[in-house]
């Protein structure tokens, strides 16, 4: 029996994901505004560059970090003392990714955006990949680990709300309060998100208390070939496949959700109002879709949140040009659909881990969410440079009123191209095949997974 981790340790593990998810909602939502409509580099160039930068380095970051953190010992655990070692330089780089000069052009452009953004993503992926593995080597426990994943959720969608929300308040304070110009005022504004959340991991860092288990051992493979041995897990390549679907159409949608607003409702200055609806909605259904995903299980209950979310976003491509008090309608249901996003990918990973270690006897929750990263990274570049070359393609030019055929580009590909990818993905979750019962005969299992008895034919449960 294990003991249950403490409220404050589930407190200072969560909080240092409110950092987290302040960066990750920033770059969602305002990183390629920034780049056109900021620093006026050509939509185009700032989306491929960053999509070069996942095809390269972050193909091997992240399940390299991740296969690293498996094999550290320290005075601090595997995983805290890249918290402690990571958080500052991760700040640094956010604050300089939005500190960019203005007006490049063609190669210069390309590289300053590659190489800043590359920067950035180094750190992010040192701190990242052992903070998220964290969450499955805290405890075995299938509802001690629900527990930890909800606390950590409040703080995450705070984080979400605060980056996506007042970004441009914050930016727009420097710029409007103190007359710093508009490039000095995102640079101010990178700089307060890149101190808040070098903090809040550090906090992390210093304040859980790491318990790992000492009976599960980690991988002993080559790194190469300990990656590779993870997509023969068959329930892992599944959700990798949904994910990456969801993941380049949420990016897609949240990319071109600033210009959505600005240039086909004309409701620039109501930014912040929209998103923070849409988020608080997202909030207040966590809880609610975490009683669904008990009745129904996790993958049917992620998509009923896809299909509402899809009902909604359908619904802004036939919105006329000018203002309307409808976005504030959609938005909060819009939030209440992808609230699933928040709920159900964080804790359907760690049962895949299991999955894992019950067929091989190791344990490798770094090289599992080291991949996860990566490929989250890698579909949010896609989803970016896709909204980057569908601006390029119907003739978008930054800071004026936009053509018709500019206008049609940023609703088709916020709207229907969106929610067909959405509506993609909805059959694989349907059927996804890890459900509660064959999680249940997983854990009881693996060794410190609880042990339980179970009768035949539940223990030959096979999730694939």
């Amino acid at each position: 029996m294990q003991r249950k981790l403490s409220l404050k340790n589930k407190i200072f593990y969560g909080i240092g994901d409110l950092g987290n998810s302040l960066t990750t909602a920033s770059i969602q939502f305002f990183l390629l505004f920034y780049y056109t409509d900021i620093a006026l580099i050509d939509p185009a160039v700032a989306g491929t560059a960053l999509l070069v930068g996942k095809l390269t380095w972050d193909a091997i970051n992240d399940p390299l970090f991740g296969y690293w953190s498996d094999r550290t010992k320290s005075r601090f655990g595997r995983r805290r003392i890249y918290l402690l070692l990571g958080a500052v330089p991760f700040g640094i780089s956010f604050w300089l990714m939005y500190s960019l000069p203005t007006g490049l052009k063609g190669i210069a452009a390309f590289m300053m955006v590659l190489g800043s953004f590359l920067l950035f993503d180094t750190f992010a992926t040192l701190v990242g990949t052992p903070y998220n593995a964290l969450s499955a080597e805290l405890t075995y426990d299938y509802k001690e680990r629900t527990s930890l994943i909800a606390v950590r959720e409040i703080f995450t969608v705070v984080g979400y709300i605060l980056g996506a929300a007042v970004t441009t308040v914050v930016a727009g304070i420097f710029i409007n309060n103190l007359g710093w110009s508009e490039r000095a005022g995102y640079s101010g504004m990178g700089a307060v998100f890149g101190m808040i959340a070098a903090l809040t991991i550090l906090m992390t860092a210093f304040g859980i208390k790491d318990k790992t288990h000492r009976e599960a051992k980690p991988s002993t493979l080559p790194p190469v070939k300990a990656i590779l041995s993870s997509f023969k897990n068959k329930p892992f390549v599944k959700l990798l496949i949904i994910s990456t679907i969801i993941s380049i159409s949420f990016t897609l949608l949240t990319s071109l959700l600033p210009y959505f607003l600005t240039y086909q409702l004309d409701m620039a200055d109501q930014i912040p109002l929209v998103m923070l609806t849409m988020l608080g909605a997202i909030a207040i259904f966590l809880l609610p879709w975490k009683a669904v995903a008990d009745k129904i299980n996790k993958g049917p209950a992620y998509a009923l949140g896809l299909f509402i979310a899809s009902l909604a976003v359908t619904a802004t491509f036939f919105f006329p040009y000018g203002p309307t008090p409808l976005i504030y309608v959609v938005a909060f249901v819009a939030g209440l659909g992808f609230s699933a996003q928040y709920v159900f990918p964080w804790s359907m990973i760690p049962d895949v881990v299991e999955y894992d270690q019950l067929v091989t006897g190791e344990r490798r929750e770094g090289i599992y969410y080291g991949i996860w990263a990566f490929m989250g990274k890698l579909t949010g570049a896609l989803g970016i440079a896709a909204a980057g070359w569908a601006l390029d393609l119907f003739g978008y030019i930054p800071n004026i009123v936009q053509t018709e055929q500019a206008r049609l580009g940023i609703r088709l590909f916020f709207g229907p191209v969106s929610v067909v990818m959405f509506l993609m993905a909805i059959p694989f979750l349907i059927w996804y095949p890890i459900t509660r019962k064959s999680h249940a005969a997983v854990v009881a299992q693996i060794p410190g997974g609880g042990g339980a008895e179970l009768e035949e034919s539940e223990a030959n449960v096979n999730p694939e």
